[in-house]
């Protein structure tokens, strides 16, 4: 399954790095929401989109809107990845059952057992409205999130 503009969002509860349940349909009338699927933590593609997410956190993270990176890594995994980068951000684990939120969004990559580079912008009303998917080593365009954001009004 994939997940395209216009669907209503998939919910999905997932841990974040440390250790609090974060529900997609929590935000629903209160935050837009840019979901960010990555491969792996403390991989450098990986730290430098997330890097520019913080560098960046007033656009990410404000009273409308929120940013969750999901990948399959361990909660542990991700407390101690934000810890030494300072992401304040929900880094949530789709560890188990393993890259199920991944498979429904259609970014999970089977043979190579993670996510692959997804990013999903669902509206306070919970639908889709911007996506964009790339290869495993290709970097995202943070300036094209920002620019959807913009045209919802979110910025």
């Amino acid at each position: 399954m994939s997940v395209v503009i216009g669907e209503q969002a998939p919910d999905f509860e997932l841990t974040d790095q440390t250790r609090q349940p974060v529900r997609l349909s929590d935000y629903q009338g209160k935050k837009n929401v840019v979901i960010v699927f990555y491969p792996m933590s403390f991989t450098g593609v990986c730290e430098g989109e997330l890097c520019s997410i913080r560098d960046s956190i007033e656009t990410f993270r404000n009273d409308e809107v929120e940013t969750l990176a999901i990948s399959v890594d361990s909660v542990p995994t991700h407390a101690k990845w934000a810890h030494e980068q300072g992401f304040e951000f929900p880094l949530l684990s789709d560890f188990w059952p393993h890259g199920e939120v991944s498979r429904t969004y259609g970014v999970f990559e089977e043979q190579l057992g993670i996510a692959t580079r997804g990013t999903f912008i669902v509206d306070k009303s919970g639908k889709v409205v911007y996506t964009d998917r790339n290869p495993v080593p290709e970097a995202r365009d943070q300036d094209a999130w920002k620019k959807a954001l913009a045209d919802i009004g979110a910025l």
